[in-house]
């Protein structure tokens, strides 16, 4: 369980409605069973006060019943929720943002080798921008399907024979 049994709109409603039968329950006992004594020993009962008491007497025991049983039922929660572990907090740390590299500086850095002007070179230099761009192409595109369902022949439509 997730959440606290106080804060749970159930379990309140349980406990009251079930405290609230109970001392209903028992009040009707309490009268009638009361009600019928006096007028019995007294001589002056009549067949309403005895025949209906009794019905009374065991509707109120119904209620009676029914509002221990929710105590009971409500005291066997709370039970259960104390033997029941706690979710223990994650602790999340702060991102040290000056332990990374932004990858758009790393990009910027010139190498002097590549710099010079040589007219083999400057053929040798286009092809290998091109070949890396498509190697970026790539690793991005397999970035993108780490941890998903589909194949990176799927993702990239690529025809596999």
């Amino acid at each position: 369980m997730n959440k606290s049994l106080t804060r749970s709109i159930g379990f309140w409603l349980l406990l009251v409605l079930s405290l609230a039968s109970a001392g209903v329950g028992g009040w009707l006992i309490a009268g009638q069973v009361g009600t019928m004594t006096s007028t019995l020993l007294d001589g002056t009962a009549t067949g309403i006060e005895v025949y209906v008491g009794q019905s009374l007497v065991v509707v109120g025991a119904a209620l009676l019943g029914a509002g221990v049983l929710g105590i009971l039922l409500a005291v066997a929660l709370t039970a259960v929720q104390a033997l029941m572990p706690s979710a223990t907090p994650v602790v999340v740390e702060p991102i040290a943002w000056t332990a990374e590299s932004d990858p758009a500086q790393e990009g910027d850095i010139t190498n002097p080798e590549t710099d010079i002007t040589n007219p083999d070179t400057d053929i040798t230099n286009t092809e290998n921008d091109a070949q890396s761009a498509d190697d970026e192409e790539i690793s991005s595109d397999e970035k993108a399907q780490n941890g998903s369902s589909g194949s990176t022949a799927t993702a990239t439509k690529i025809s596999v024979k």
